[in-house]
């Protein structure tokens, strides 16, 4: 009872991130539920990994132990990238991922997880929580027996690891790269060949030539791969991945069988670990780029201005045409398109002026 007084308090017993709970279906409200959850990670990996278990925790705690979840990384259970396609069966009631990851599945889904040249970690937070973005996300996975949440965010990323300098646009021809999503898609119409890989195997393919360069993540991740071990070129910024949002998937039956409370507690504890892993990675990161520099001597590098320039056409050419799949596609694109250009007419004068007049720029 205390417990429930609590949440009441809170106003999570009816409200959820701004969605209504009271007419799902509601089980005992001293029930007790077993879950798994599948991911796209290693085991316990740093951020990514350690994020999903973070969320699993949060649950169990906050719940009392009446909803217990069990991590799985990724081949523990399911191979990385049929996450999304175990979720929906029930063979596992939640996973955590991305969802550039399931183009396949949807390409407008993409939008959700991050847009090259677009938004940072604070403007997804923005469109999803208050500009419409969750209630679309949702309704786009409706249709494969799924509830989305925001559950980690990486900050901006870095631009990846090459075993050859990147000088001019020629430099990027026939590159062979690991980088999903549509930042993929704009290397392609570059001329070089995306290659999608789980994380645990972007060392050996970096080490063996079975590709040229790898994105991964950002210092705090890639230092924990050895990545500098397999290449020797580190090139900024992650035009690919400026702000990516991680995601809980929820199985719907299974959640529509939860009691309210625990629905509303599940709900934002991926709100938690939201904010709570982009604050990590924003502490770890400097940190781990400082020991990439000075002790294991990486050549940082920044991306020529014409390789960007062109890099920020084709992107605006890629994203454009996903709202010609579809109707619905097009409402996402016009409603992250919108919100996007409000949030950098506001950066400018706050954020990006701030920064600048604090470094002296």
């Amino acid at each position: 009872m205390e417990r429930r007084k609590f949440i009441k308090g809170l106003g999570l017993g009816s409200l959820v991130l701004g969605t209504t709970v009271a007419g799902l279906p509601k089980a005992s409200a001293r029930s007790r539920h077993r879950w798994k959850m599948v991911t796209t990670w290693p085991k316990n990996f740093p951020g990514l990994g350690t994020g999903a278990n973070n969320l699993a925790k949060l649950v169990k705690e906050m719940s009392g132990g009446r909803l217990r979840i069990k991590v799985y990384g990724a081949n523990e259970l399911v191979p990385p990238f049929e996450v999304f396609d175990a979720v929906s069966r029930g063979t596992a009631e939640m996973g955590h991922g991305a969802a550039y990851y399931w183009k396949g599945k949807s390409e407008a889904a993409q939008f959700f997880s991050t847009v090259p040249f677009g938004m940072t970690a604070q403007e997804m937070n923005g469109w999803l929580y208050y500009g419409g973005g969750l209630k679309l996300w949702r309704e786009l996975y409706a249709d494969f027996g799924l509830v989305p949440a925001p559950a980690g965010n990486t900050g901006v990323q870095m631009g990846g690891w090459f075993n050859k300098e990147i000088n001019s646009l020629q430099d990027m021809m026939g590159l062979k790269m690991r980088i999903p999503g549509l930042g993929g898609e704009v290397l392609k119409r570059l001329g070089g060949t995306p290659v999608n890989l789980p994380g645990g195997e972007l060392f050996t393919a970096l080490q063996t030539g079975a590709i040229d360069a790898t994105e991964w993540v950002g210092p705090y991740n890639d230092l924990a791969f050895g990545l500098y071990k397999a290449a020797k070129y580190y090139y900024y910024p992650g035009f690919h991945e400026p702000g990516t949002t991680l995601e809980a998937l929820i199985n719907k039956e299974a959640f529509d069988a939860l009691p309210s409370d625990l629905q509303a507690i599940l709900l934002n504890a991926c709100k938690i670990v939201n904010q709570d892993m982009l604050a990590e990675y924003t502490a770890r990161n400097p940190s781990a780029l400082q020991d990439l520099l000075t002790k294991h001597h990486v050549d940082l590098r920044v991306y020529p201005q014409d390789v960007l320039q062109r890099l920020r056409t084709l992107s605006a050419e890629v994203v454009a045409e996903i709202a010609e799949k579809d109707a619905f596609a097009k409402e996402i694109y016009t409603s992250y398109r919108k919100f996007l250009q409000q949030a950098k007419g506001w950066s400018r004068i706050s954020e990006l002026a701030y920064l600048q007049a604090r470094d002296g720029g």
